[in-house]
């Protein structure tokens, strides 16, 4: 088994084909996109596939340590940019493959007028720890 994130960025880059701003979408559009996030996570864990997800909120820090023991913190990220971190589902499968089909399958989440958005999802397997060579 291989993890694999898969980030949820607000609008995407490249943009989605439905690329209405989910602050534009109606309450029911809104609540129809998270129920299929919902449904999708609990399909997972039935299979042991599902490992943790959250959805972010859009405010945000920037937090850099400053070499003076003090970190320096600044607003950020806003929504206005096009790399705002929407989420994150972490997923336990046993190919790329599997993990290429389920972030394909979690694209198509709907969105304005209940059509799949075709979202672009960051896919990035976990560091894997190099092989401890035995003698």
């Amino acid at each position: 088994m291989a993890k694999y994130l898969l980030l949820k960025h607000y609008r995407g880059a490249p943009a989605a084909v439905n690329d209405v701003p989910m602050d534009q979408w109606t309450p029911e559009e809104v609540t129809a996109h998270v129920q299929y996030m919902r449904v999708f996570a609990a399909r997972l864990e039935e299979t042991g596939e599902f490992v943790d997800g959250q959805a972010l909120a859009p405010e945000g820090t920037w937090v850099r340590y400053d070499g003076e023991g003090r970190p320096p913190v600044t607003d950020g990220p806003f929504p206005e940019t096009k790399d705002l971190i929407a989420g994150w589902m972490v997923i336990d499968v046993d190919s790329h493959e599997r993990a290429l089909e389920l972030a394909g399958e979690l694209s198509a989440a709907p969105g304005a007028g209940g059509k799949p958005i075709h979202e672009w999802l960051e896919l990035r397997p976990f560091l894997a720890e190099p092989p401890t060579v035995t003698e």
